[in-house]
C-alpha cells in the first residue's frame, strides 16, 4: 500500500514514527521470550539452527491456517501493543505535538481508539498485487495475506484521512503535507 514509504516521508518531516512491523521483528530475535513461546507453540522447526526465526516458514503455516494465525497473533499482538503504547506515552511526556504509529492491522486489532486520528495509506487492489508480486511474493502468499485483512474500502471508510499512493512519491508527500495540520488540530 505504501505505509513504509509514507513513514519515511513523515520521518523526513521530523515526525517521530514507530512501525509495528519493526517491533514485531525485535520481539522474535533470539533470546526474546516471544520467540521461545512461538517455538513452544509451533515446534522447533520454526527456528533455524542459528536460533533465528524461519519467518517465511512460519508465515506459510499461519496464513494457511486461521487458528494458527490467531495463536501467533495472541503471542505477538499484546507485546507489540505494549511497546507502541509505551512509545506513545514517552512522546506525550516529551511534549511531541505529533507522532505516528504504523499499524498494518490497525482496525482489525481495534487499536484506532488509542489515537487522535487515523490515516489510511491505500492504493488500488491491482497496484497492491503488482507491488507484492514485485517483492517476490507468490499469488498464494499475497491472497492469503490480503484475505487476513479488512478490504481496503472498509479501511478507507473507517479512517479519518487517506493517502492515495497510486501516483508519484511527491504526490504522497503533498497529501501528507495537507493532512498533518488537520491531524494537529484534532490532537489539541
Amino acid at each position: 500500500m505504501g505505509k513504509s514509504t509514507c513513514a519515511d516521508l513523515l520521518r523526513a518531516r521530523a515526525v517521530p514514527v514507530v512501525d509495528t512491523d519493526d517491533l514485531a521483528r525485535q520481539l522474535v530475535l533470539p533470546g526474546q521470550p516471544a520467540l521461545d513461546e512461538i517455538r513452544r507453540a509451533f515446534g522447533d522447526e520454526v527456528l533455524e539452527s542459528t536460533g533465528q526465526l524461519r519467518r517465511e516458514f512460519l508465515a506459510e503455516r499461519v496464513f494457511s491456517d486461521a487458528a494458527a494465525r490467531q495463536q501467533l497473533e495472541a503471542i505477538l499482538h499484546p507485546r507489540i501493543r505494549a511497546l507502541w503504547l509505551a512509545q506513545v506515552s514517552d512522546w506525550r511526556q516529551q511534549g511531541e505535538p505529533l507522532a505516528v504509529v504504523v499499524i498494518p492491522l490497525l482496525f482489525e486489532t481495534s487499536a484506532q481508539a488509542e489515537f487522535d486520528a487515523t490515516i489510511c495509506v491505500a492504493c488500488s487492489p491491482a497496484s497492491q498485487r503488482q507491488r507484492l508480486l514485485a517483492r517476490g511474493w507468490t499469488i498464494t502468499q499475497l491472497e492469503q495475506r490480503i484475505s487476513a485483512q479488512w478490504p481496503i474500502d472498509r479501511k478507507i471508510s473507517a479512517a479519518d484521512f487517506v493517502v492515495w499512493t497510486e501516483g508519484p512519491l511527491s504526490l504522497a508527500g503533498e497529501q501528507l503535507d495537507r493532512i498533518l495540520p488537520n491531524v494537529l488540530q484534532l490532537a489539541h
